[in-house]
């Protein structure tokens, strides 16, 4: 269990994790001693390359992969970007129809690139969702139907950690021959997902939420039935078997690695506490705050996301209320630029639920103390902001 913090509540594991102090002591050597480029061919560049090739071993373990599938990138930005601009742009799928199918509900790390594409001329089909976040998999079929080079779905939300059918999504791509790719970064190392048995071909993720380093993630390219090919962002050395150039971030790829080894390791057990804390966080609130609502589908999301939507406020007023207490109105990525959710929004949900809601998520730091405190800090707060 972790230990008592007496300070802040931190309630934003969806946003980032804290890097896990077993992770930082994997890391130590290679930002001290052994700073090895792992391309050059000398000692110490063995070293370094060695510990790489055992992080890739990790991730590609952790996904039933072949570790010759795994690139190395800056993050799942960029493994997005890679993923989706370098299918569309690659020689190998050129004869392929030129469509792309997502959702509205994805990540901007999705949308954005694919909006980058439609300028191209590329058609981009974004799939809706019902109020708790559910595709329609018969819309689905029927554009698969049409002719798709790719559909990119993401396994679970960021915002409200609903997930998407995974295995079903990937057994209806492969049949109609499209390429399928997910962004798992809120899943992967919390969620069990074999990229074979669900029939993915390409799978973002990224280290820093999995209590892992920042600037560091990787993307999964399947090399066989079918052989997924792309063209690279970056060149200039032909690193990652020439699809991703650029010196490796050799301590934040062992930090990956060490990630995903201790959360492979832990991941039930780490599940089923963090949910039963989510759980009892929540009804707590809900029986201090009549008209409370949960965004999503409440029995169908990742254990430890909570959005709710809080009758009558404004949800960035709730925060300034209790500055203590770390949670978001919004995705991380976008909450420079003041956007309301447009996750929320696409649910459906009536401007008053989108203002008022807050997401909370509950990761490894989490106790049951801090839980406690914070639906006290929370109850506190709204009185501060309602004057009641």
């Amino acid at each position: 269990m972790p230990e008592e913090r007496r300070d802040t509540i931190y309630l934003d594991h969806a946003a980032t994790t804290p890097l896990d102090p077993r992770v930082l002591e994997a890391m130590l050597p290679f930002l001290q001693g052994s700073f090895g480029n792992a391309s050059s061919p000398h000692a110490a560049g063995r070293e370094a390359s060695g510990a790489v090739e055992e992080a890739r071993g990790r991730v590609a373990l952790a996904l039933g992969a072949d570790p010759r599938e795994v690139v190395f990138t800056s993050g799942a930005t960029e493994s997005n970007n890679l993923a989706l601009r370098g299918v569309a742009r690659a020689q190998a799928h050129a004869r392929r129809p030129r469509r792309v199918v997502t959702c509205v509900t994805e990540h901007h790390a999705v949308l954005d690139p694919l909006a980058a594409l439609e300028a191209e001329g590329f058609e981009v089909v974004r799939l809706g969702v019902d109020r708790e976040g559910h595709l329609d998999l018969g819309r689905l079929e029927e554009e698969l139907a049409r002719g798709v080079l790719l559909v990119s779905l993401m396994s679970a939300n960021n915002e409200t950690g609903g997930r998407h059918p995974i295995a079903e999504i990937g057994a209806r791509c492969r049949e109609h021959g499209a390429l399928f790719h997910t962004d798992a970064t809120q899943t992967f190392g919390k969620e069990p997902l074999d990229v074979d048995e669900a029939s993915v071909d390409l799978l973002s993720l990224s280290a820093h939420k999995l209590y892992g380093p920042k600037g560091v993630g990787a993307l999964y390219l399947r090399r066989k039935r079918p052989r997924v090919r792309v063209e690279p962002l970056l060149e200039g050395g032909g690193h990652e078997g020439g699809r991703r150039s650029g010196t490796l971030n050799v301590p934040g790829i062992v930090g990956l690695g060490a990630a995903t080894r201790l959360a492979e390791a832990e991941r039930g057990a780490e599940a089923a506490r963090v949910g039963a804390l989510r759980d009892r966080f929540e009804a707590t609130l809900r029986d201090g705050v009549p008209g409370l609502k949960v965004i999503g589908d409440p029995s169908d999301r990742l254990a430890g996301h909570s959005n709710l939507a809080f009758p009558g406020i404004d949800g960035d007023d709730l925060l300034k209320a209790m500055p203590d207490v770390c949670a978001s109105t919004a995705a991380a990525c976008t909450s420079a630029s003041l956007e309301r959710s447009h996750v929320l929004r696409a649910l459906g949900h009536d401007p008053e639920a989108v203002v008022g809601s807050v997401r909370f998520s509950l990761g490894r730091t989490t106790t049951e103390g801090e839980v406690e405190r914070a639906a006290r800090r929370i109850l506190d707060g709204l009185h501060r902001v309602t004057g009641a």
